[in-house]
């Protein structure tokens, strides 16, 4: 059984930052391409970053791009999220998702229902 469990999701003002941490088990880690979306009420849910199997590949979101980071520790099965100068516009729950394939590119187009997620943490952002 595959288990992506997040963490990190908190109220906070504009400008503020943020780290959600996202801990994987029942799987091969350090194998599986790892991404972060978003869902914000009313919304579709949207892609926010990736990272392949050995962090050579890394993706964002243009709306994301120069105030989040994605990392992993293969260590720890962990993935990160770092999220400065957070925007309102940032307010969603957050889902940490693994490729259910191995050694996946970490296109954001690789990801979907068949894959694992969590079951998301919530980040509020308010002005």
């Amino acid at each position: 059984q595959v288990d992506v469990v997040e963490s990190g999701g908190g109220s906070v003002q504009a400008g503020a930052s943020l780290r959600l941490s996202c801990a994987v088990s029942g799987l091969s880690f350090d194998r599986h391409a790892m991404a972060w979306f978003r869902r914000a009420p009313g919304k579709e849910r949207e892609f926010v970053a990736s990272i392949d199997s050995d962090g050579s590949r890394i993706y964002y979101a243009d709306s994301v791009k120069g105030r989040f980071a994605i990392s992993r520790d293969d260590a720890r099965n962990t993935v990160y999220l770092q999220m400065n100068s957070l925007d309102p516009e940032d307010a969603a729950k957050y889902f940490c998702v693994a490729d259910s394939l191995i050694w996946g590119s970490a296109s954001p187009t690789d990801f979907n229902a068949g894959d694992y997620w969590g079951q998301g943490t919530q980040v509020t952002v308010s002005s």
